[in-house]
């Protein structure tokens, strides 16, 4: 009886430590996506939402569809997380078929605030205007393009 109870007592205390190794250098699950929603998101659509996941620790691709867009975007952040801010280089399609108004590509300040806040604002060259572009102004050589939002990492 006396060695079953020896035996046991191990048994426990080995399990015990491993278990407490086992915690030892695992933190929180790190974020390395992020799903935006809000105004002029998603390729500049009145209403729209973006994907964004980290390939780096800095470097992150981003795929987004809005109400009659869509967009991608190349992203560097200014620190090794989701939450942070970035520089974009985006392409924005705003439109399709007959309802095809333009194409933009061009850099972005996405600013990203500690919790949920997100807007942005860049330049953009029209690289291609449709039927509903309109007929009477010139195409400026550069716009400017912005969006505002909400962003959950996940």
């Amino acid at each position: 009886m006396y060695t079953k109870l020896k035996a046991l007592i191990t048994i426990c205390f080995l399990t015990s430590t491993s278990l407490l190794y086992a915690q030892y250098g695992y933190g929180p699950v790190e974020e390395r996506a992020c799903a935006t929603i809000g105004i002029l998101k998603g390729g500049g659509g009145l209403v729209g939402a973006d994907f964004e996941f980290l390939l780096t620790d800095r470097l992150g691709l981003q795929l987004g569809v809005g109400l009659i867009s869509y967009g991608a975007g190349l992203n560097y952040h200014f620190k090794p997380s989701i939450r942070s801010s970035f520089l974009s280089l985006q392409y924005w399609n705003q439109g399709t078929g007959d309802a095809f108004i333009q194409n933009i590509v061009g850099p972005n300040y996405v600013y990203r605030g500690n919790k949920w806040f997100t807007a942005q604002i860049g330049l953009g060259r029209i690289i291609e205007t449709g039927p509903i572009f309109p007929k009477d102004i010139d195409v400026p050589p550069l716009i400017l393009t912005y969006a505002i939002g909400v962003y959950l990492p996940f």
